[in-house]
């Protein structure tokens, strides 16, 4: 049965513990970062850093407002990133049966730096980053190593608000809708964000686009005259075309 992910953001207060329990957990090296005016640390993804918890402020109605978005891959229910990969080398990006993550192999490294870079493009989230140093392509991986073991991925385990939840997909669709019951109430533009297609569910509080540009599918073309099964088709159809 796949398992998901439900990010209640109303419930996040940007402690960051997520994204350094992921980065000890993974083993992944510190990043050399600075003050950029933003308490969001570092920038961006990047190849030591499979969550991001982002920062958003805005000035709504002569009040400042804080929006929080713990950001990394999705675990698409078809992953566009694996349609990509597929074409160039087998078995660089697989799809877990049982538990739904989508995984990046140390075959990535096969790829070349520019086929790296469409399948990032390919990504409606914005997700996946090269490492230079080790040509791998790399992101969340569900922390498949603690499901098998019969453990929560740690981002979950670490936090202390109720943002992270985890559990049968069923489970967490149904926690998403309850949730937004009472959400809705304080802010009428909360929603739940492409559940019908991942497998980290994420409930946002308002507009997604107060939050980041790549929040939602729709930033990369979907909903713009296209369905998401024809955006993706279409996204896997020039490296397919290379290999007649």
């Amino acid at each position: 049965m796949p398992k998901a992910l439900f990010v209640d953001t109303s419930r996040c207060t940007a402690c960051r513990g997520c994204q350094v329990a992921c980065k000890e957990w993974h083993d992944l090296p510190a990043v050399e970062t600075k003050q950029r005016g933003s308490h969001q640390n570092p920038p961006d993804l990047n190849p030591f850093n499979y969550k991001l918890v982002r920062f958003s402020e805005h000035r709504i109605n002569g009040k400042v407002e804080w929006y929080f978005f713990p950001d990394q891959c999705r675990h698409c229910d078809v992953p566009p990133c694996k349609d990509i990969a597929d074409a160039y080398v087998t078995g660089a990006v697989i799809k877990d049966e049982d538990t739904g993550a989508v995984i990046f192999t140390d075959q990535t490294k096969r790829l070349a730096a520019d086929e790296c870079q469409e399948i990032t493009e390919a990504c409606p989230y914005n997700i996946p980053r090269r490492n230079t140093g080790s040509g791998m392509l790399t992101k969340c991986d569900m922390c498949i190593d603690r499901q098998q073991a019969g453990l929560v991925p740690v981002c979950v385990k670490t936090c202390p608000t109720g943002t992270m939840n985890f559990g049968e997909r069923e489970e967490m669709v149904a926690l998403a809708e309850k949730a937004l019951e009472r959400v809705k109430k304080d802010y009428p533009n909360a929603e739940i964000i492409d559940a019908d297609e991942v497998n980290v569910i994420y409930l946002v509080q308002d507009k997604p686009e107060l939050y980041y540009e790549y929040v939602t599918a729709d930033a990369s073309g979907v909903g713009k005259g296209v369905t998401r099964k024809e955006f993706l088709a279409n996204l896997a159809k020039p490296a397919k075309r290379m290999f007649g």
